[in-house]
């Protein structure tokens, strides 16, 4: 007894309530009353619970329900200093572990440390399949809010296009901290907010996606551990809602992040699982997913699979006669893309340069991405400098520093710092050095 330590973040959020310790008692108290279940506590247990002393556990949400309601936003078990409750079928988990990994991840005096710890990323994660995620949240307690309509789901959908706009144009780095803002203050009290069972449903599958466009954003950041976390919670949520198409879409997600990342085998296993558990699709979904398990394959050294899948996605591309059926849909330009990734990694470099010039040709710049832009860019210029054709790669190169001031993207930072390291050899050759000047004026962070 003598060991316990005061629970300094129930402590800091009572001194946000400006309650007496009486008036924190009483307010516990009028939460359990409601909920059908009445306490008696007095000020001298509030005392306790701030002293360290563990409230039993059917006590603790009431508590975090009395605080939420004064400070006017969700409280979680974790910020609250409580062990975070065990997973049962009617989970709650998931919108706490969102609000609590958006929380971190929206603090710039956290950013740096969760950042770093981030980093490490797991092959062997264990990803839920369909059947396991289906209504974990079929009961999640709702607040005190007013109820919510699809104005609210509307809004939602409409706000995570214009972040993935924002991250499309300006990088992962520059739009995260504002899809994780938005996610907790915004997104997360809708989830705990009555609502009918169909706006509930829209509203979960639209927090589900934000998930995964957030995670999305953290591995261009190159934090794959909170990529990670953010896609494992948009899979819950795809459960919850029911929403198969975002739940194979997340899957695929992640194979992306394996493949580039150089993992073969575990890319291959998430891009077979998406496209197996992918529900009834049309050529355009067919394409997306057998163009990800190309490239897998041919990352994991699997030459036979991977040419099978790229012939497959040509196949159904030529079928598809609209840009319906997945996210953004899957054009010539992807699959030249694809195509690229194929041919280097089953070490035709030459093939990959024809084939990434292709997707520049085909790439729509009004609608196609900034970042995409300067990422298909720089590996354009590495493929060309592979092959000896250095004016050409510093050429491709120029069109990347030009662009650099405007990015905050990890990948982007990655593949600039690589180009410092593949030029130097060639500062004897002017348009080189020229080059090199030039880079090391627009990004002198990244020349060292």
């Amino acid at each position: 007894m003598g060991d316990r330590q005061p629970n300094e973040s129930l402590r800091r959020l009572y001194a946000a309530t400006g309650w007496t310790l009486r008036q924190f008692a009483q307010e516990v108290n009028k939460v359990a009353t409601e909920r059908g279940k009445p306490t008696r506590y007095q000020g001298p247990s509030a005392h306790q619970w701030l002293d360290g002393h563990l409230p039993k556990e059917e006590v603790r949400p009431l508590i975090l329900e009395a605080l939420a309601r004064r400070l006017q936003r969700p409280v979680t078990h974790a910020e609250a200093g409580f062990p975070t409750p065990a997973y049962d079928k009617h989970d709650v988990n998931t919108v706490e572990g969102l609000l609590d990994l958006g929380r971190q991840d929206m603090d710039p005096s956290r950013r740096t440390v969760i950042g770093a710890g981030a980093k490490l990323f797991s092959v062997a994660l264990a990803i839920p399949g369909w059947q396991d995620v289906v209504g974990r949240m079929e009961a999640v307690q709702s607040g005190r809010m007013q109820r919510i309509g699809m104005p609210e789901v509307d809004s939602v959908i409409a706000m995570t296009d214009r972040l993935s706009d924002l991250d499309d144009q300006f990088g992962g780095r520059y739009a995260r901290p504002m899809a994780a803002a938005f996610m907790v203050n915004i997104v997360a009290p809708y989830l705990k907010t009555d609502a009918p069972s169909e706006v509930r449903k829209a509203m979960v599958s639209a927090a589900s996606f934000l998930c995964y466009l957030t995670g999305w954003m953290a591995v261009d950041e190159g934090v794959h551990g909170t990529a990670q976390q953010y896609y494992v919670k948009g899979l819950e949520l795809a459960g919850a809602s029911g929403d198969h198409s975002t739940y194979c879409h997340i899957l695929r997600g992640m194979s992306v992040q394996s493949v580039d990342l150089g993992h073969g085998s575990t890319a291959v296993a998430w891009a077979n699982a998406a496209s197996e558990a992918s529900p009834t699709a049309g050529p355009r979904m067919t394409a997306f997913m057998a163009g990800q398990q190309a490239h897998s394959y041919a990352v994991a050294g699997e030459r036979s699979n991977a040419l099978r899948s790229i012939r497959e996605t040509e196949t159904a591309l030529n079928k598809a006669n609209s840009q319906g059926g997945t996210f953004g849909g899957y054009n010539a330009a992807t699959l030249a893309y694809h195509t690229a990734q194929v041919r280097q990694a089953l070490g035709d470099v030459a093939g990959s340069v024809d084939s990434l010039q292709l997707c520049f040709r085909l790439r729509n710049s009004k609608n196609d991405s900034h970042r995409g832009d300067m990422r298909f860019g720089a590996m354009l210029a590495e493929r060309q400098l592979a092959i000896g054709h250095l004016d050409a790669a510093c050429a491709t190169w120029g069109k990347v520093v030009d662009g650099y001031p405007t990015i905050q993207s990890g990948q982007v930072d990655k593949h600039v710092t690589e180009m410092f390291r593949l030029i130097r050899p060639h500062l004897k050759n002017s348009a080189a050095r020229d080059l090199y000047e030039r880079a090391r004026l627009t990004a002198p962070s990244l020349a060292a």
